[in-house]
């Protein structure tokens, strides 16, 4: 960005394209002054004109995320990555967990800001991915491990599960995985952003019991122990068992804190 003056607009922004090397295409113009001839030669003035390179899709996106971060006060950089139709955005901190969020809701949070301004005035719309610590990564192999055990339990037990709500890239994650699977399927249910996964065996079968293992979901439904009451280890021990009529298994716990778009 730079302040350029001229008898004339025009000549103020011919100067400033020459001395950029740019085209008029390529940059943002802002008129600051006209020029004045004043009276008598008294107060008159140049016209004066702001002429910056024009920001791309990616630069404009990465641009307003250290915006953010400013506001914020997030030590935060960004590396950008444009490659055809995809911008990937690579943030650099020292405080992830902030950028992150927790399961990455604040990532994602930051990536659709990220795509909306990536894409102001555009007639085709460019996929932004928004990065942090290869969380993208090392979610989408965590879905994927969870994928399959989900798969094999519904097998297992010829029950439908139900995974947490997700957003489209996590559920495309998950239907991906199970897509060669010939003993599931997966259907998706729900509203946005509530929308989640249930995964349903070939062996389906209704009107069952099943353990469901991990966190206790209702004291109510525990099965009684035999002979008085069970301390707390037992309690931890042993599964809880919850007869599933017409409902389906929320398997959302057995993600805990791992890390978090048919």
């Amino acid at each position: 960005m730079a302040i350029f003056n001229g008898k004339t607009v025009e000549d103020a922004i011919k100067l400033g394209l020459s001395t950029l090397s740019i085209s008029e295409d390529q940059a943002v113009i802002t008129v600051l002054e006209e020029p004045q001839k004043g009276f008598l030669g008294i107060g008159g003035h140049d016209a004066k004109v702001e002429v910056k390179v024009k920001e791309n899709d990616g630069e404009r996106a990465a641009n307003f995320l250290s915006g953010i971060f400013d506001i914020l006060k997030i030590p935060a950089t960004t590396n950008l990555v444009e490659n055809g139709d995809k911008i990937v955005i690579d943030i650099i901190t020292t405080t992830p967990t902030a950028i992150i969020g927790y399961r990455g809701e604040v990532l994602d949070a930051l990536q659709t800001l990220a795509g909306a301004t990536a894409n102001i005035g555009n007639d085709e719309y460019k996929k932004v991915v928004v990065n942090c610590e290869s969380y993208r990564e090392k979610r989408e192999e965590t879905l994927r491990t969870l994928a399959q055990r989900v798969a094999d339990k519904a097998v297992k037990y010829g029950r439908k599960f139900s995974l947490e709500p997700m957003n489209s890239f996590e559920r495309k994650i998950i239907h991906s995985a199970l897509t060669d699977n010939e003993k599931v399927k997966t259907e998706s249910q729900g509203v946005e952003p509530n929308r989640y996964i249930v995964v349903v065996p070939e062996n389906y079968k209704e009107g069952t019991e099943i353990e469901v293992y991990g966190k206790q979901k209702n004291a109510s439904n525990d099965k009684k122990p035999r002979g008085g009451k069970r301390d707390n280890r037992d309690r931890k021990e042993k599964s809880e068992v919850i007869r599933l009529e017409k409902k389906t298994i929320g398997y959302g716990t057995f993600l805990g804190n791992s890390l978090k778009e048919d």
